[in-house]
């Protein structure tokens, strides 16, 4: 006889055991295991970059005191500081603009996708009301050591006023009201994807929500720099003075303009075949330089009242960038080209070139500073001697190369580098020629060896080998070494003020040696350092950017 066996009970579906729970959970495995490297770069990357700018606009020594606004910034720049906010605030609308562009066209106009721009929106204010609470609390929390002055000091005082610093009537409001706007927009977006059922949500909710936050930046900016500028001609006036400001401001942002168009121009005219179109859009590049010339003139007259000390600084990094980074960037090349020959004892070699990246930084800038004293019996001067030439001060010498060769004729302008900062473009080149010639010879090996025994089968030279297959598959690996050498000679440090000598006066001094001693002094201003450094970040920044747009064309990545 049969008995009836039941059938194992189906298990009940949780909340993880559908198919969207399971892309539910998926994305939430995902986010938490990027959860962390999102909080390094915000407390490391965002964060210092926000802070730096909140005390540049303070008086700030020890401890914070006054606002000043961009008091900082005028003393660094002078009249070129309201150019400077005026154009941050510009990008930052343009930018935004540029994002709905695209927001549009990746929706072809279509009114389902279109719905987005709603959540868009309000993540993006969401975002703007967290910044508003976070800079409402900010000078909150740090005016607690002025609240402890004249408090017996007992266990858990700090973390008592900490917390009550948080429960400040200014502090919870802008709370409540950021947490509210963060709430509605995210139950907006996911209403929304859910019911218009947009491919990629996500992606699409990206650029209303940056270029709604880059508009409302953008909005303050332009309100920050007019109240700015409106307080600084009203002070001039009251003292009599003119101080054409706007002027100077339309005059070097239309010169800046011009340039920027020229530059677009000329890109187009050198892919142009018919030769009368490209004489005249050469003309044209040419006038709009010329224009763009006499504007921007204005430059030099809104940096008369600026802190000369700073600009020297300005024009010794640009030196030691254009000093270092082509140098190293050649001789690695070139190193890794030869060791990638069939050679003996390659190994060894390229642990040799490789040594000094490794070695620290003081120990080997020590050995160089040695090496190039000022004593008759150093090992530069004793090779200057017997090749029938005078010994030299290197590091103690402040004058510029050019100088000592042709003379003290020669115009300032054209000077040079001195003779100490090239001894410090030496070491550079010295320390990182290794660094580029592992990463070349690292993008040589991923060149395909048919590409070459093609060229070789149609009679290629060896340099036309290198001109026509190297060099183009390398351009990845070349921008990266470039991109990387730029941003590091600009934040320079280590070597610079081991090396430094006072012979050498300020003359080696880059912006990031002059921030630190601006900073570190026996009544160090944070503010102005503060101020210095944010200058130098957007420097950077643009830096960076513009590589980027040019490597879209020059980079080939296969």
């Amino acid at each position: 006889m049969r008995m009836a066996t039941s059938s194992p009970a189906r298990p009940v579906p949780g909340l993880f055991r559908t198919r969207r729970g399971r892309v539910i959970l998926e994305n939430l495995t995902a986010y938490t295991f990027l959860f962390p490297a999102g909080l390094i770069i915000f407390l490391f990357g965002i964060f210092p970059v926000a802070f730096a700018l909140y005390v540049s606009l303070h008086r700030w020594r020890r401890l914070p005191e006054r606002y000043t606004g961009i008091d900082n910034y005028v003393r660094a720049l002078d009249d070129l500081a309201y150019v400077f906010f005026f154009w941050l605030a510009a990008a930052a609308l343009i930018y935004a603009l540029v994002l709905l562009v695209q927001f549009w066209k990746s929706t072809r106009g279509q009114s389902r996708s279109l719905a987005l721009l709603l959540p868009g929106i309000a993540n993006g204010i969401a975002i703007l009301l967290v910044v508003r609470w976070f800079f409402t609390a900010l000078p909150v929390v740090l005016d607690i050591p002025q609240r402890l002055l004249g408090q017996e000091r007992v266990p858990g005082i700090f973390i008592s006023e900490l917390v009550a610093s948080f429960q400040m009537p200014e502090v919870v409001a802008a709370a409540n009201l950021a947490l509210l706007m963060t709430v509605a927009g995210a139950a907006l977006s996911y209403l929304l994807s859910r019911w218009l059922r947009v491919g990629e949500a996500g992606a699409s909710l990206m650029r209303p929500t940056i270029a709604t936050l880059l508009a409302g930046l953008g909005i303050i900016g332009l309100e920050f720099v007019t109240r700015s500028v409106s307080l600084a001609v009203a002070e001039a006036q009251a003292a009599g003075e003119s101080m054409p400001l706007w002027t100077q401001i339309l005059l070097i942002s239309v010169g800046a303009a011009l340039l920027v168009a020229a530059y677009a121009l000329w890109t187009r005219a050198a892919r142009e075949h018919d030769d009368r179109v490209f004489v005249l859009k050469v003309l044209a590049t040419v006038a709009l330089i010329a224009g763009g010339y006499l504007l921007v003139a204005e430059l030099p007259r809104a940096l008369d009242n600026a802190d000369r000390n700073m600009l020297q600084s300005y024009s010794v990094t640009v030196m030691f960038v254009i000093g270092t980074v082509p140098f190293q960037l050649a001789i690695g090349l070139g190193l890794a080209y030869l060791l990638f020959q069939n050679i003996k004892g390659k190994a060894f070699f390229r642990m040799v070139y490789f040594l000094p990246y490794i070695t620290p930084f003081v120990a080997t800038s020590v050995v160089f500073k040695i090496l190039f004293s000022h004593r008759p019996t150093s090992l530069a001067n004793v090779i200057l001697t017997s090749l029938g030439l005078s010994p030299q001060n290197w590091l103690l010498e402040p004058r510029g190369i050019f100088t000592l060769i042709f003379g003290p004729q020669l115009p300032d302008i054209l000077a040079g580098p001195s003779l100490a900062l090239v001894v410090i473009m030496l070491y550079t080149v010295w320390t990182y020629i290794g660094y580029d010639t592992v990463i070349f010879l690292a993008g040589l090996v991923n060149i395909p060896g048919e590409l070459y025994e093609a060229a070789r089968i149609d009679g290629a030279s060896g340099w036309q080998l290198f001109r026509h297959i190297t060099l183009p598959l390398l351009s990845p690996t070349t921008y990266f070494l470039s991109l990387i050498a730029i941003i590091g000679t600009f934040q320079a440090f280590t070597q610079i003020w081991v090396m430094r000598t006072p012979g050498s006066a300020r003359s080696v001094d880059t912006v990031s040696v002059y921030i630190y001693e601006t900073v570190r002094t026996t009544d160090p201003n944070m503010g102005y350092g503060s101020a210095m450094a944010f200058v130098l970040f957007v420097i950077i920044l643009l830096l960076t950017f513009f590589q980027n747009r040019i490597s879209e064309s020059r980079v080939f990545y296969g």
